[in-house]
């Protein structure tokens, strides 16, 4: 559980610094646009990139934190022990798309970026390295929701 905390914490930190870098990247291009009259090229790039990594790394973090959208109006008129067999199903197919999607997919895409040495128009930086938030995210799911079934 201790391990579980601390990943929270540093994830946290880093959203609210990739969160802070995005307000400050924004803050320049309206300086720039507007009061200097000569728009920065890189900033619209950089917006685009972090808040993918915001809200990749955001699910993550939520789905640890068990505060993720969820339709709840069925499950409530279960019983509690078919509550807790369909949250097990629900962890399940969680941790089998997080797997199948996020780590195998996203593992792939990046590999496949890599390989060509695609890299973005105006920062120049590798895509393989902004896509390698899919398969960090997907490991940190599958994490948190291996988690929660070992501690149910």
């Amino acid at each position: 559980m201790e391990l579980r905390k601390n990943i929270d914490k540093v994830l946290a930190y880093f959203l609210v610094t990739i969160m802070g870098i995005m307000v400050l990247n924004v803050l320049w291009q309206v300086f720039s646009r507007f009061l200097l009259g000569s728009p920065s090229s890189f900033t619209d790039e950089l917006a685009r990139y972090l808040m993918i990594w915001i809200g990749i790394l955001g699910a993550a973090y939520v789905s640890g934190k068990n505060l993720h959208v969820a339709i709840d109006v069925l499950p409530k008129r279960f019983s509690e022990r078919t509550q807790k067999k369909l949250q097990l199903v629900v962890h399940w197919l969680v941790i089998l798309f997080s797997l199948g999607a996020l780590v195998i997919g996203g593992s792939r895409l990046v590999y496949i970026t890599h390989v060509l040495d695609q890299h973005s128009p105006a920062l120049q930086v590798p895509l393989s390295v902004v896509y390698l938030v899919i398969p960090i995210s997907g490991i940190l799911i599958i994490y948190y929701k291996i988690s929660d079934l070992l501690n149910d």
